[in-house]
């Protein structure tokens, strides 16, 4: 299904949803701003993450933006109103209102979450990509930092994101010098999962997505849940939080089916329950 989102003056709404087959994909449709995220565009997407990982028929959420971009964080039109004391919410206050619940949902949700890269991501925009647990990058995409350019520390996720994908040494270097990093360079760092050419793109995400959406659901969140939990508690603590999860998926009819169809010799079909 396709779930619109329109605005007073009818004017294309910045972030579409569509739910098909399990998979939802939100696009950040702003593609004559390069995907900036201006308030407008930071509440629906703050909102329309909030919905699909709380909706239980969702079972993968895809990422990526129209047009040439990805997503080049703030929009700078609005970035230098705040700056001027100009626009309706101030510059301060937008990361804790708008950017730290988006990059928690989207890190935190109890499904698999794939990025897929049509171009450039930077500041805010690749930290939302750095959030996910695959990125698929057409050959033309980059990712780029940002912050530091422009006197400003890091923000949505990536001072938490970064060091773990690459690395605290090479995190600080790309955090401290922003510089535009290539899709081959971005697959050896392990920022991105798989580089594809655009011809290639949307059935690399689609194949992806379907893979994820047709797993068991339960068992890929408790899985994104618990390395998470591990990389900031000790093994003690780590074991516990696996013995819960363990727990819950032991319980899950998805568990059962999986055992039968073993004991059958047969290929498991995963309901996400």
């Amino acid at each position: 299904m396709t779930t619109p989102h329109t605005q007073p003056d009818a004017a294309p709404a910045p972030v579409l949803l569509h739910v098909a087959d399990a998979v939802a994909t939100i696009t950040l449709n702003r593609p004559e701003a390069m995907n900036g995220l201006d308030v407008a565009t930071k509440e629906l997407l703050r909102d329309t993450v909030h919905q699909v990982a709380e909706d239980p028929e969702v079972r993968c959420v895809v990422l990526t933006g129209s047009g040439r971009a990805f997503c080049v964080g703030q929009d700078l039109k609005e970035h230098l109103a705040g700056l001027k004391g100009e626009a309706d919410i101030p510059l301060s206050e937008t990361v804790e209102l708008h950017y730290n619940p988006i990059v928690l949902a989207l890190a935190t949700m109890a499904k698999p979450v794939v990025a897929a890269v049509n171009g450039v991501a930077a500041g805010a925009g690749a930290s939302l990509a750095f959030a996910a647990d695959f990125r698929v990058l057409v050959d033309t995409a980059g990712f780029n930092t940002s912050f530091a350019g422009v006197a400003l520390s890091c923000d949505t996720g990536a001072s938490w994101s970064l060091p773990r994908l690459v690395g605290r040494a090479k995190a600080m270097e790309l955090l401290y010098f922003p510089r535009t990093v290539g899709a081959a360079e971005a697959l050896e760092l392990g920022l991105a999962t798989q580089v594809v050419t655009a011809d290639e793109f949307p059935q690399a995400v689609g194949d992806l997505a379907r893979r994820l959406a047709s797993g068991p659901t339960v068992a890929f969140g408790s899985i994104r849940q618990a390395v998470a939990h591990a990389s900031a508690h000790t093994l003690e603590d780590s074991l516990a939080f696996e013995a819960d999860k363990m727990g819950l998926t032991g319980g899950t009819a998805d568990h059962l089916a999986a055992v039968d169809a073993f004991m059958a010799k047969q290929k498991p079909v995963f309901t996400g329950r």
